[in-house]
């Protein structure tokens, strides 16, 4: 599978989107909704680029990042600021199905659940893009990264898909094109420095999912 050539607004850097993650965190590391939300914008430009494989995974995404952004427009926008405050907000107010599913499914907790979920999976493939080699397969490494984290929570229909789909996977050489960093060297370097970036925002959340005990929203 060939990368599709970008669209105006489409082209971008990753750069944008570690920016983005760099901005998350607070003095009091408290991760801002605004700067999440506007990183996973520029994920979803990232996925986009590089055709349909990664379709299952930007449209589910883009949905989720329209229900945050109306929490941030909302007249409840103040309780949406951080991460922290949504969670608080949320579960003082009753606003989170957390045992199942009732009448809360777009919850902003339930929501960032979804996002928090597959971060985590970008993060596991391109941290193994950065390791690679030139001949390393990107469809294993996606693969790999997948069975790690999202699927987890994917029924067996859609593991299946996904599975079938990273085979289809373009080489390592058009990721790093995609990327729009520069040369392999500067990608790897970018790479280096900008994942524990997101590591940072990704465990920070998962601690505070973790001590609410909402990892497991339905």
């Amino acid at each position: 599978m060939a990368v599709s050539v970008a669209s105006e607004e489409q082209k971008f850097s990753l750069r944008e989107v570690f920016d983005a993650f760099r901005l998350c965190l607070s003095e009091d590391k408290e991760v801002f909704t605004e700067h999440y939300v506007a990183g996973w914008r520029g994920l979803v430009k990232f996925l986009n680029n590089l055709g349909t494989v990664f379709g299952f995974i930007s449209k589910d995404a883009v949905n989720k990042i329209q229900v945050l952004e109306n929490y941030l427009n909302s007249e409840n926008a103040s309780h949406y600021v951080t991460i922290q405050s949504m969670v608080k907000y949320e579960l003082d107010n009753q606003l989170v199905d957390i045992t199942k599913r009732g009448i809360h499914t777009e919850s902003g907790c339930r929501t960032l659940l979804r996002l928090h979920r597959a971060l985590r999976w970008l993060e596991l493939f391109l941290e193994r893009l950065r390791t690679s080699t030139e001949d390393s397969k990107t469809s294993v490494m996606c693969a790999d990264a997948y069975n790690e984290s999202l699927a987890q929570h994917h029924p067996w229909v859609v593991r299946k898909a996904a599975g079938m789909a990273f085979c289809m996977l373009s080489g390592r050489s058009a990721f790093f094109e995609a990327m729009n960093l520069g040369t392999p060297e500067q990608v790897v370097t970018m790479l280096g420095e900008a994942l524990p970036l997101v590591n940072d925002v990704y465990q920070i959340t998962e601690e505070l999912y973790a001590k609410n005990n909402l990892l497991e929203i339905p």
